[in-house]
């Protein structure tokens, strides 16, 4: 039994909340479970020098969490001086995930950078800042679009969601919490697209290697979340502003 009590192919509750930022052009509150993250959406009429005068735009990410996001309070990375390799990781997955579905030609030579921060975690905040980071981007292009800088459907080429999976306690789960992902055996994050395309897979074995077969079972398990999640995307961004 999961300690949330949980079958092994059920997700936690998952939400997204749009127009959260006052300033932003495009913003969410995503939840999934207890792991909370807000992702803004900022229009920059600029790219980095490497692409000026290229005809093509950018779309990066950054991610932070906050002091009490969890358990014990975390020293904040700008006091320190620097990004721990963690959060690096992580933005450049969030920043990679997004490219995927973006044409940047269609963008034109702009950037936009969404902003992933960690309100409250218990597990999977890297895919839950994945998939509440496209309903930011839509709505940052849909802001263009109503200014008829862009076409949404010329830029935004399909939708991108992420879910963890892992073995835990002998089972293959979906959706890890706090409790499950310290303890499994084997844990791993899934990006995928709307249609089904593979984005990234990370998977490690934290004890014993794990099968074929149970990345197998995984990858099932993974494809199955994703689709739900990018029905609740859809539903989302077909409602009022």
């Amino acid at each position: 039994m999961r300690p949330s009590g949980r079958k092994t192919d059920m997700m936690r509750a998952v939400s997204f909340e749009r127009n959260i930022s006052k300033h932003a052009e495009g913003s969410c509150l995503v939840k999934f479970g207890d792991t909370h993250v807000l992702c803004t959406a900022s229009l920059e009429e600029r790219v980095p020098p490497w692409l000026r005068n290229g005809g093509k735009g950018w779309v990066t990410a950054e991610y932070g969490m906050l002091p009490r996001s969890t358990g014990d309070r975390m020293r904040r990375e700008a006091t320190a001086g620097k990004q721990g390799g963690r959060t690096l990781e992580i933005q450049r997955l969030i920043g990679r995930s997004l490219r995927a579905v973006v044409d940047l030609e269609a963008l034109g030579e702009r950037q936009i950078t969404v902003d992933c921060d960690v309100i409250q975690a218990d597990g999977g905040t890297r895919t839950a800042s994945i998939t509440g980071a496209w309903i930011a981007l839509y709505d940052c292009l849909k802001w263009m679009e109503a200014r008829s800088m862009v076409k949404v459907e010329r830029v935004l080429k399909d939708h991108v969601a992420a879910i963890s999976c892992g073995v835990f306690a002998g089972q293959s789960v979906i959706d890890l919490d706090y409790l499950e992902d310290s303890a499994a055996e084997t844990d791993a994050n899934f990006v995928m697209t709307g249609s089904g395309g593979i984005v990234e897979i990370q998977g490690t074995a934290e004890g014993a290697p794990f099968s074929e077969a149970q990345l197998l079972e995984l990858m099932a398990l993974a494809k199955a979340g994703i689709a739900d999640l990018v029905t609740k995307q859809k539903e989302t961004v077909a409602g009022p502003q």
